[in-house]
């Protein structure tokens, strides 16, 4: 099961309450307190692991707590401290607190705070501290009160409602509607296997395969289930997989230049970037390219004609995904797409600070 989304409530430890205690030994009459310190709750910690692929582990326990700080003892002896209580999450999982209400169903138009985002393997979160410890009774004592039974309870460890969003991390994604051959696409120019047949929404989920190149240089690349008019609207899931594509620096377009489907290609180009543009303006001026597929099918010569005239100033690959046709051609324009600028040796990159602050 594939989990994108969705909703727990998080509980770190409280701390454990001080001691009230007095130093009884032999032959020392009237030792004084010696009432030791509660230990602290545990922390809720997310991290970020390259080995979790999505949310699933806390579908099934959406519910996270750490464990209690221990109570304070005599001789002055701490409780014990918790250890936090870690939840691994996928790289890039972005965590919203959402405080709208007690169940778990997510509330669409509430507007939610931006706690953290993670992209790194290894980064970490702390999504709730725990409390701390309360005092013993020898924090108390003085010249004037000599004995005191005063103590404090360990705080309360923080608590609350969070959303947690996994956005998919590539270079590139491939988006288009359902059966443009995308999937088709994606096994063939890397090592990825997603499912592949001959009906809409193959795809339920983002599939990230990884492309290597020469030089051991290597990208990944996103398979984005099919898109709708209107997926800006969420029509057809369309939240559940745009946001997917907010983190790629490249967009690919993917076509079916034959129009096997019945709609016309450069009518689907115009819809796809315009629930684009919809959903997030940003997404709409990066760099984008066409990706003609199905070019095997009849009309696919005509209809490319007609997509360099209506676009001239974009670079399109013809190619045919089900017969590996162009396939190596479009590997060489990615490799240009992704790296031109880049450093092609390691006598090319910078050799100092100050060249590396030159470079940025």
């Amino acid at each position: 099961m594939f989990v994108d989304r969705i909703k727990v409530f998080a509980q770190a430890g409280n701390g454990g309450r001080g001691c009230v205690s007095f130093r009884r030994e032999k032959f020392v009459p009237k030792g004084g307190p010696d009432g030791g310190d509660g230990g602290r709750g545990g922390d809720v910690m997310l991290r970020a692991d390259i080995h979790v692929d999505n949310l699933s582990n806390l579908f099934y326990e959406p519910i996270i707590k750490a464990k209690n700080g221990g109570h304070g003892q005599g001789k002055k002896m701490h409780g014990r401290g918790s250890v936090p209580k870690v939840v691994k999450v996928p790289i890039g999982t972005v965590v919203f607190r959402d405080e709208t209400d007690k169940s778990h169903a997510i509330d669409e138009s509430h507007e939610r705070e931006r706690l953290a985002d993670l992209t790194h393997d290894g980064e970490e979160f702390v999504l709730c501290e725990g409390g701390k410890g309360g005092k013993g009774n020898v924090h108390f004592k003085s010249s004037k009160n000599r004995a005191p039974i005063q103590y404090t309870e360990g705080e309360e460890g923080e608590q609350g409602y969070f959303l947690l969003e996994l956005r998919t991390m590539a270079d590139a994604a491939l988006v288009g509607y359902p059966n443009a051959g995308k999937s088709t696409l994606l096994g063939k120019i890397s090592a990825a296997h997603p499912k592949v047949a001959p009906y809409p929404f193959t795809t339920l989920h983002p599939v990230v395969g990884v492309i290597e190149f020469d030089g051991y240089r290597r990208a990944s690349i996103a398979d984005v289930p099919g898109l709708l008019e209107g997926a800006h609207r969420n029509v057809g899931l369309g939240h559940d997989f745009l946001r997917h594509i907010t983190r790629c620096r490249l967009l690919l377009f993917v076509l079916d230049i034959a129009g096997s489907e019945g709609r016309h290609p450069i009518e689907d180009l115009q819809n796809l970037r315009r629930e684009i543009d919809l959903y997030d303006p940003r997404l709409s001026q990066r760099p984008w390219y066409i990706i003609a597929n199905k070019m095997d099918l009849p009309d696919a010569e005509e209809n490319l004609s007609a997509l360099r005239q209506r676009f001239p100033g974009i670079e399109i690959v013809a190619i045919s995904a089900a017969h590996s046709e162009g396939i190596d051609d479009l590997k060489d324009r990615l490799e240009h797409w992704l790296f031109a600028g880049q450093p092609e040796t390691a006598d090319d990159l910078p050799r100092n600070a100050a060249e590396m602050a030159a470079c940025e």
